[in-house]
């Protein structure tokens, strides 16, 4: 069997295109590990949610392997790095459409719709550079939130809904 590229960073692009011709600010949420370069003071329970806006981020970069930037954190500029293997999500902060990854390396990519809740105001952090450090859950780590039901007419097809 062949090694077939993996269709995550084509996605992944795609969905920040979309974002930006629409509008929207393009989100992503990471799983932190020691291969990632992100600030750790706005990490939360091993995840953090980055802003990669074009005015949020300089020398945005999404490569097959992994995204790059630099971003404002506290107004003290930082280099990012983020394997592509750990980005769990794409979406738009102001809808919360996009779509949402199995992380880890050798996973097989497997998309799942984002959907926003209707009553959940979206953050209005549009500060330039500052990407959004709220974590997308607010639950503790001991926490384990039941799944949602799956929509009616498409069974077994997961649907995730981000809590600000």
């Amino acid at each position: 069997m062949s090694d077939i590229p993996s269709t995550k960073p084509y996605l992944i692009r795609a969905i920040f295109d979309w974002c930006v011709d629409n509008g929207y600010t393009p989100h992503i949420m990471v799983s932190v590990d020691v291969h990632t370069r992100v600030p750790m003071a706005f990490v939360r329970d091993g995840r953090i949610v980055l802003n990669i806006a074009p005015y949020a981020t300089h020398k945005l970069s999404i490569s097959n392997d992994e995204v790059t930037c630099q971003a404002r954190f506290g107004g003290v500029a930082q280099s990012l790095l983020v394997p592509m293997a750990n980005v769990m999500a794409i979406y738009a902060r102001e809808n919360g459409q996009g779509m949402a990854f199995e992380v880890g390396a050798g996973t097989r990519d497997v998309g799942v719709e984002l959907h926003a809740d209707p009553d959940v105001q979206a953050a209005d952090d549009d500060s330039m550079g500052e990407p959004d450090p709220t974590p997308v859950s607010s639950a503790s780590p001991d926490d384990k939130p039941e799944p949602p039901p799956p929509k009616p007419g498409v069974p077994g097809r997961p649907h995730l809904r981000i809590i600000k």
